[in-house]
């Protein structure tokens, strides 16, 4: 089934309308369709609109707070902790990152940990505010078991996200990966089952942990690496994991309710996040900063690319093409999710 083309503007608006229907406060819509914008515009799709469906189910079934009372404990001069109520994890993160960015500003390091939250969707997202602010950023959070260990047949992390971003001078997009430590995030198998395609070879592994190409069978993802250096994958999700939970005390990855496939949509899952914000101007200072990343930016994108290869681009640059296309042009948005949001 061929993806449906939505103008971005009707697809906010749309999202806007069913998350309201679901019950969820403004500040959490307004972070919610952020988020699933930011994704979406920028061809993350697995972490795009197509998730509006499953938030409105849990916001409705009372796994999700639809109005939390966010609350925020300074834990030390460059420390915070950030309490969740159960809310939309957008709206958790969103507000960490804002809460780093403001420490950062006092003390040259802002570190936020947030518990009692829930899935916040493409972790870029979070770094890109804390880079848009002026500032480098990290933010990752943990999950529930989906990627088999390095060897072993049977699920152990979550897809657990590492994304970094940071300010460029002169330019309106930071410099921005999000990667997950899986071979893929498991919402890209959602979107394939969605699209009936088959998924790419040693990406995904059957109940049996056997490779396999059907996202019909898929039951566990394969950490990043594959099938020779699958351990550095796994060692990095334990990163995630590490900051987002053991740190902050949240739920580990083993112990978390499903997030899609289980009957209980009543039962918080009590997922932490964690991000950083670090002001270059504390360090080798602004100006030093911003030279230093145009220089190694345009240095990077002035390497010679190997013959028959495109040209090099450096982390975010595939992104921001992506959206400038899509603003013009529209957003893909599988059947299944144009069907939920009434646009098919």
């Amino acid at each position: 089934m061929d993806p449906i083309i939505v103008e971005a503007g009707v697809l906010a608006r749309a999202l806007e309308e069913s998350l309201r229907e679901a019950g969820a406060s403004d500040e959490s819509v307004e972070a919610c369709v952020r988020a699933l914008m930011h994704a979406s515009l920028l061809g993350v799709d697995s972490h795009g609109a197509r998730l509006v469906a499953h938030y409105c189910r849990v916001l409705k079934g009372g796994r999700v707070n639809p109005r939390p009372a966010v609350k925020l404990t300074r834990t030390g001069p460059a420390a915070a902790m950030l309490d969740g109520d159960d809310g939309l994890g957008h709206l958790t993160a969103y507000r960490a990152a804002e809460a780093a960015v403001e420490i950062a500003r006092e003390s040259g390091v802002g570190a936020v940990g947030a518990t009692r939250s829930s899935h916040f969707g493409a972790a870029g997202a979070y770094a890109r505010a804390i880079a848009e602010a002026g500032m480098v950023g990290f933010a990752t959070t943990n999950a529930d078991s989906i990627v088999a260990l390095f060897g072993s047949a049977k699920a152990f992390h979550g897809t657990n996200p590492l994304a970094f971003a940071a300010p460029v001078a002169g330019a309106s997009r930071p410099w921005l990966l999000d990667m997950a430590t899986s071979s893929i995030p498991q919402n890209r198998v959602l979107l394939y089952r969605s699209l009936g395609r088959e998924l790419p070879e040693n990406v995904a592994a059957d109940a049996a942990g056997v490779p396999t190409r059907d996202a019909q069978a898929a039951e566990m993802l394969l950490p990043l690496g594959g099938a020779d250096y699958g351990f550095k994958g796994a060692a990095l999700a334990g990163v995630a994991t590490l900051f987002s939970a053991i740190l902050t005390g949240a739920t580990l990855d083993h112990a978390f309710i499903p997030m899609v496939g289980s009957q209980d949509i009543a039962t918080p899952r009590g997922m932490g996040h964690f991000v950083l914000a670090i002001d270059p101007a504390r360090f080798g200072g602004t100006a030093v900063f911003e030279a230093g990343m145009r220089a190694y930016l345009d240095a990077l994108r002035a390497s010679p690319a190997a013959e028959g290869a495109g040209p090099i681009l450096a982390p975010g640059d595939r992104e921001w093409a992506v959206e400038a296309e899509r603003r013009a042009n529209g957003v893909p948005i599988d059947p299944d999710t144009a069907a939920f949001l009434r646009l098919s």
